[in-house]
C-alpha cells in the first residue's frame, strides 16, 4: 500500500509558483463582481517571491471525503467538516507560495459506499490531492468506532511521509480523531500542528446532559473521556488553533482546561462564489429542473415564495420547531411554501436511530397540522442540484432559515447568502457573526416558535427589506467569506509559525548501529523483562540464539546508572539501543553514545522550574530522590488516600499551560516529562533512523508508563503481571497481545504468538 502511494509524490520543493487561470466565464452577477475585487485586494498583498512554498498537511479522518459530489447529509459523520477541508485544500493549493497540499483521511473499501473512498490518490486540481491510509477495518465505521485505530493510523501516516520528497511544513488536523494523530506526528517529527476543532466534546457533553442522557449513556455511545483527554491534548500541542466565529472561543474553547484564546485565531470557512450565485434576472426555462421536479410533487403552489431549510436529519438542527412555527401561523401558510431538504433516502426504516426519529416526527407534524400541499420533503437530491435550489429559492423571493439549536458555524448560511437569499438564523453561535458582518437577515431565539415566524413574515411581507437583505448578502458575502479570503488570511496566521520552526536533527553518524537490521524487540525492565529468574534465564538464552537477527532494546524509567547496573547483575545481553529516564535519554550501546539530537528534540517547551513550583502544590505528592530525577524527567511518589485523582493532575497542568507528558505507573509513580519525550516517541525516532518497519518491532509491557509503546503498528504485547491491569484499556486497540505467561515467560509467549523469527523480512535500505 505504501509503495503504492509512493509512487504519486508530488514534484521537486523546486517547482515555481503556479499560474492560474482567469475564471471561465466573466462574472456577471453582483457577487462574483465583488469577489473579483477582493481576489485582487487579497493578491497584492501575498508575501514576497522569495519565501520559500510551502507543503501543507491536512488530516481529516472520519465521514466520506472525496473531491466531487460528496454525500452531504449521508450521515452524522458526513456534514459541513468533510465540506469544509475539500474546499480548504483546495483553495490554499491555489495560493502562489503553496507547492502542494495533502488531504489525509481514511481508506474505505466497503461495498456499502462508493467506490471513490478505496481510491489511495484522488488529485483535487494541481498541486493538490487526497491521500487515503487504511485504519483498521476496511469497512466504513463511525467515528466514534475509530478510536482503537488511531494509533496504527499515526504510524502508517508518519511511514508515508518519510516517502515524500521533503517534510511537510506544517501539520493542520481536524476534529479530535485527527489532533490525536497530529500530536503524536507533531510530537515525533518536530512538525508545528494547527487545530481545527469543528465540534468539541465538552460542549457535546453539555448539551447532550442538557437533554437527559446519564454520562454513562454519553460516554458508552461516544467515548467521550477519550475524545475530551485528545482534545486537552491536541490544545497543550497545537502553535494555533483556528476557529470560525468569536463565539465558538467564548462559548466552547472556554470550557477547557488548556484555554489560550491567544492561540486562537478566527477565520472563517468561505464559499465556492463559482457554484453558489443568484439566478438569471432571465425568467426561468419553462421546464423545471429534475430537483424541481421533485419538489413540486409536493406542493399544491409551487409559484409561492420558498421558505427553504437544508440541514442532517437530526433532532438538534431543530427542523420541528420550524415546522410548528410555519404550521401554526396562518398568515405564513397562505403566503409562502416550506421546503426542507434532509439528505437522501428510500425508506425511512432502513436509516440509523436518530435520522429515522426526526424524519418520522416530521411526518407527524405535517399530518397533525394538515400542512399537505404547502411543505415539500423530498426524498432525493445530488449535491449537485444545491447550488439550483438556493438559486430557485431566491427567484421564488424566498428565505433560507436555519433554526438549529446550536450551530458551530453555519456553512448553508454562507451558500444562501451567495446565492441572493435572506437569512433567518439561530442566535446561538456562528449565525451571530455571519449576520453581523453580512447584515442580510434576522437572528432568532431556536425555541421561540413566534419569533421565528414573525422574522420570516417580517422579511416575505417589505419587498423592500427583502431587497435589501439580499445585495447586503450578496457584497458581503465576498467580502468576507470567500475561500480566496479565507486562504490568504490563513496563509498569514501560520507564516510566523513555520518560520520559526526547526526541524529535528539526525544522531551523530559516531553513535549509529553498524549493522542493519530488519525486526526488534524492546523491551520495558520492570515487572516485564525481571520479575522471574526462570522466565528470564529462557528469554536470554533465546536473545543470545538469535542475538545477529535482530536489533534489541530496552525501554526503561530508570536513569541510565541503575538500568546498566541491573543488566550486569542478571547478565542480560547488552542492549543494541537503551531507551531510559522514560523516553527522555537514547543511548547506542558499546561505547553508549548519547543521542544528543533527540535531547534538543524533547527540550522544547520544557520548563522544569515552573512544573516543580505547580507540583509542589499539589497535596498527596512527593518528590523522589536525586537518584531518581533526571535533566528531563520530575519524579514523584504519589500517595492515592491524600492525592487527587491523576485526571485532575493532568487537569491542572493544562491549566497552566504545560505542555507536559504524565504517566502514571505500578500504582505509586507520577512521572513528568517533555511533551515530545515517552518511551513510544523515542522507539519512534529510533525505528526511523533504523529504517526497522514499526509492524517488526515487538514491544513488550507491563503498567502504564508503557502505554504509548504499545499503541501503534508495533507487535504489542503486554505481560501478565499484577499491574497489567493498568494497560487494560489497550484491550480494544488493534494489534495488541495479552500474553498469558508473566514477565518473561510473557515475552517468549509474545514471541511465539507473532512468530517473530519467521516473519517474512522486509527490505532494508
Amino acid at each position: 500500500m505504501l509503495q503504492q502511494l509512493a509512487s504519486t509524490q508530488f514534484a521537486s520543493s523546486k517547482l515555481a509558483s503556479p499560474q492560474f487561470a482567469p475564471p471561465a466565464a466573466t462574472p456577471q452577477h453582483p457577487v462574483q463582481q465583488t469577489a473579483a475585487a477582493v481576489t485582487r485586494l487579497e493578491r497584492s498583498a501575498q508575501p514576497g517571491t522569495s519565501e520559500r512554498p510551502l507543503y501543507l498537511l491536512l488530516i481529516s479522518l472520519h465521514g466520506l471525503i472525496r473531491g466531487q459530489q460528496l454525500e452531504l447529509g449521508r450521515d452524522a459523520d458526513t456534514g459541513g467538516q468533510t465540506k469544509y477541508v475539500v474546499e480548504l485544500a483546495k483553495a490554499l493549493a491555489q495560493q502562489p507560495h503553496v507547492e502542494q497540499v495533502d488531504l489525509v483521511t481514511r481508506l474505505v473499501v466497503d461495498a456499502a459506499v462508493s467506490d471513490d473512498y478505496a481510491q489511495p490518490i484522488e488529485p483535487l486540481g494541481e498541486h493538490c490531492r487526497i491521500v487515503r491510509l487504511p485504519a483498521g477495518p476496511e469497512a466504513y465505521i463511525a467515528k466514534e468506532q475509530l478510536w482503537p485505530y488511531l494509533g496504527n493510523f499515526a504510524d502508517t501516516l508518519h511511514a508515508w511521509l518519510k516517502q515524500q520528497p521533503r517534510w511537510p511544513d506544517l501539520i493542520h488536523t481536524h476534529y479530535a480523531d485527527a489532533g490525536y494523530v497530529g500530536v503524536r506526528l507533531a510530537n515525533l517529527t518536530g512538525l508545528p500542528l494547527v487545530h481545527t476543532g469543528h465540534s468539541l466534546g465538552r460542549d457535546k457533553t453539555r448539551r447532550l446532559l442538557a437533554v437527559g442522557m446519564a454520562i454513562e449513556q454519553i460516554e458508552a455511545r461516544y467515548h467521550m473521556i477519550e475524545r475530551i483527554s485528545a482534545e486537552e491534548d491536541t490544545l497543550s500541542h497545537a502553535s494555533l488553533v483556528i476557529t470560525s466565529t468569536r463565539n465558538e472561543i467564548e462559548s466552547q474553547y472556554e470550557l477547557y482546561d488548556y484555554y489560550t484564546p491567544e492561540k486562537m485565531a478566527v477565520i472563517p470557512p468561505g464559499t465556492d462564489l463559482q457554484q453558489f450565485f443568484p439566478p438569471s434576472p432571465e425568467p426561468a426555462a419553462a421546464d423545471p429542473s429534475p430537483i424541481q421536479q421533485e419538489i413540486n410533487k409536493f406542493l399544491a403552489d409551487p409559484t409561492k415564495p420558498m421558505i427553504l431549510a437544508l440541514s442532517r436529519a437530526d433532532e438538534r438542527k431543530n427542523i420541528i420547531a420550524l415546522l410548528e412555527a410555519f404550521g401554526q401561523e396562518p398568515r405564513l401558510k397562505a403566503l409562502a411554501n416550506l421546503v426542507i431538504v434532509m439528505g437522501n433516502r428510500d425508506d425511512i426504516r432502513e436509516l440509523h436511530e436518530g435520522a429515522q426519529h426526526v424524519l418520522t416526527e416530521i411526518l407527524l407534524v405535517i399530518d397533525a397540522l394538515d400542512l399537505y400541499g404547502v411543505v415539500a420533503l423530498p426524498k432525493h437530491h445530488q449535491s449537485s442540484e444545491v447550488p439550483a435550489i438556493y438559486r430557485s429559492a431566491t427567484a421564488s423571493r424566498g428565505v433560507f432559515v436555519n433554526p438549529a439549536l446550536t450551530e458551530p458555524f453555519g456553512l448553508t448560511l454562507l451558500e444562501a447568502a451567495a446565492s441572493g437569499l435572506p437569512l433567518v438564523a439561530t442566535d446561538n453561535g456562528g449565525p451571530v457573526d455571519i449576520l453581523g458582518n453580512c447584515r442580510n437577515g434576522l437572528l432568532v431565539d431556536p425555541t421561540d416558535r413566534v419569533a421565528i415566524a414573525s422574522a420570516l413574515l417580517a422579511i416575505l411581507e417589505d419587498p423592500q427589506l427583502w431587497a435589501r437583505y439580499s445585495q447586503q448578502g450578496l457584497i458581503n458575502i465576498a467580502r468576507y467569506y470567500s475561500w480566496e479570503a479565507h486562504a490568504s488570511r490563513y496563509l498569514t496566521a501560520i507564516r510566523p509559525i513555520i518560520e520559526q520552526h526547526r526541524p529535528p536533527e539526525r544522531p551523530p553518524a559516531s553513535g549509529r548501529i553498524r549493522q542493519s537490521f530488519d525486526r526488534a524487540i524492546f523491551t520495558a525492565v520492570d515487572n516485564t523483562l525481571l520479575g522471574d529468574d526462570e522466565g528470564l534465564e529462557a528469554l536470554v538464552k533465546v536473545i543470545t540464539a538469535h542475538r545477529r537477527a535482530f536489533m534489541f532494546g530496552v525501554a526503561t524509567g530508570r536513569r541510565l546508572d541503575s538500568v546498566l547496573m541491573l543488566l550486569k547483575r542478571k547478565a542480560i545481553p547488552a542492549p543494541d539501543i537503551l531507551i531510559t529516564s522514560l523516553g527522555t535519554e537514547i543511548y547506542y550501546t558499546g561505547q553508549l553514545f548519547t543521542d544528543v539530537a533527540w535531547n534538543r528534540h524533547i527540550n522544547h517547551a520544557w520548563t522544569p522550574q515552573v512544573l516543580k513550583r505547580v507540583m509542589d502544590e499539589i497535596p498527596g505528592l512527593t518528590l523522589q530522590p536525586k537518584s531518581e530525577q533526571s535533566r528531563y524527567k520530575l519524579s514523584y511518589y504519589y500517595d492515592a488516600a491524600h492525592a487527587p485523582p491523576i485526571e485532575d493532575i493532568h487537569g491542572l497542568l493544562h491549566q497552566q499551560e504545560l505542555s507536559v507528558n504524565a504517566t502514571y505507573s505500578f500504582g505509586q509513580y507520577l512521572d513528568i516529562v517533555p511533551a515530545r519525550a515517552s518511551k513510544g516517541q523515542a522507539l519512534r525516532y529510533v525505528a526511523s533512523q533504523y529504517e526497522i518497519p514499526l509492524e517488526q518491532i515487538l514491544v513488550t509491557g507491563g503498567s502504564g508508563g508503557d502505554e504509548d509503546m504499545l499503541r501503534g503498528n508495533t507487535l504489542g504485547v503486554v505481560v501478565a503481571n499484577r499491574h497489567q491491569e493498568e494497560l487494560a484499556n489497550l484491550s480494544e486497540w488493534q494489534q495488541v497481545y495479552f500474553a498469558a505467561g508473566a514477565h518473561s515467560w510473557g515475552i517468549l509467549d509474545a514471541i511465539h504468538h507473532y512468530n517473530f523469527f519467521q516473519r517474512m523480512s522486509c527490505s532494508v535500505a
